[in-house]
């Protein structure tokens, strides 16, 4: 009996750190970091603020940890959308537009997680996201590169080069806004595989097979 009752309360508690972190999400996604506030989260999540403070004991621990969440659920997703292809260049393409997709389907919660000015707390733990986001990307790249689908290249190098562009083709300041969102996936999509060195019809091909495969 004691045993059930402690599982209970452990239930309830990480049931209660999740409304949190979900109160908080939502915050972001509609107005970035700044929106991400103790007394915000807590009428959002249902909860008195005190009880916020209980498990988050400043707005800093919140968003940081709003982050490191957000971040995990990212790499989860385009991992899962690169394995479900059915080859090395596949993955990469794969990994590239669900990358884009997703940024572009909540620009707002992309642009908090990656670009917004924050404080250096939680500006580590998005450092700590795009370090994730690179390693994922590379491990790609360097699968194509042994299996000869792509011209040889440091994928250390090239990673952290697409993850930069992609972040400024999509989110960042210079990065367009309206327009057909799948367009512009598939736009980012081609121009990461032949940055690459895949040559232009097998680029087309594979966006195309993407895309087909996403739907």
């Amino acid at each position: 009996m004691p045993y059930r009752r402690t599982e209970n309360v452990r239930r309830k508690l990480a049931a209660r750190h999740d409304a949190i972190l979900t109160a908080a999400r939502a915050l972001a996604s509609e107005g970035g970091i700044a929106a991400v506030q103790i007394a915000p989260v807590a009428e959002r999540a249902g909860i008195a603020a005190g009880t916020v403070y209980r498990y988050f004991p400043s707005k800093t621990e919140l968003v940081a940890e709003l982050v490191a969440s957000l971040a995990q659920a990212e790499i989860v997703a385009l991992s899962k959308a690169a394995d479900a292809a059915p080859g090395p260049m596949s993955a990469l393409a794969a990994a590239v537009a669900t990358f884009g997709a997703r940024a572009l389907a909540e620009r707002r919660l992309a642009f908090a997680l990656i670009a917004e000015p924050v404080g250096p707390d939680v500006d580590d733990a998005r450092v700590k996201y795009r370090k994730a986001l690179a390693g994922a990307f590379e491990g790609r790249i360097r699968t194509a590169v042994t299996a000869g689908h792509l011209p040889d290249q440091d994928p250390a190098a090239s990673a952290p080069a697409l993850v930069g562009a992609l972040i400024e083709g999509l989110i960042g300041p210079l990065a367009p806004r309206g327009g057909n969102e799948r367009a512009a996936v598939q736009a980012l999509t081609l121009f990461a595989l032949r940055a690459l060195g895949v040559v232009d019809a097998r680029a087309r091909g594979l966006v195309v097979q993407t895309q087909i495969a996403a739907r």
